[in-house]
């Protein structure tokens, strides 16, 4: 389930993800699962978390949109819907992050 970020009121990713944005928009697992699985959606890059079996999916979705699925130790994905120019931005913070490694 999403969090509440302080003050905003919005969602925001669970601390095990090394950054936070902004405007962050938690989705439905049906809406995410099938907006990621469009053929117009483009995944971007993929990430595992070293130390558990966390993984971060990033896709482009629209021009402007980016999806990221975060997949849980137990298997449960949830869905966020932000800004690609807010995603942008973060990214490295996840790159540079020791506990994180891009997927080939």
């Amino acid at each position: 389930m999403g969090t509440r970020a302080s003050g905003g009121g919005g969602a925001s990713f669970p601390d095990v993800v090394p950054f936070n944005v902004q405007c962050l928009t938690r989705l439905s697992w049906e809406l995410g699962s099938r907006t990621v699985a469009d053929d117009e959606s483009t995944l971007r890059g993929e990430w595992e978390h070293t130390g558990t079996s966390w993984t971060l999916s990033h896709y482009r979705v629209t021009t402007n949109t980016d999806i990221v699925r975060l997949r849980t130790p137990v298997g449960r994905e949830r869905f966020y819907g932000v800004a690609q120019m807010d995603l942008e931005a973060v990214l490295p913070n996840l790159e540079n992050a020791p506990y994180w490694r891009r997927c080939e």
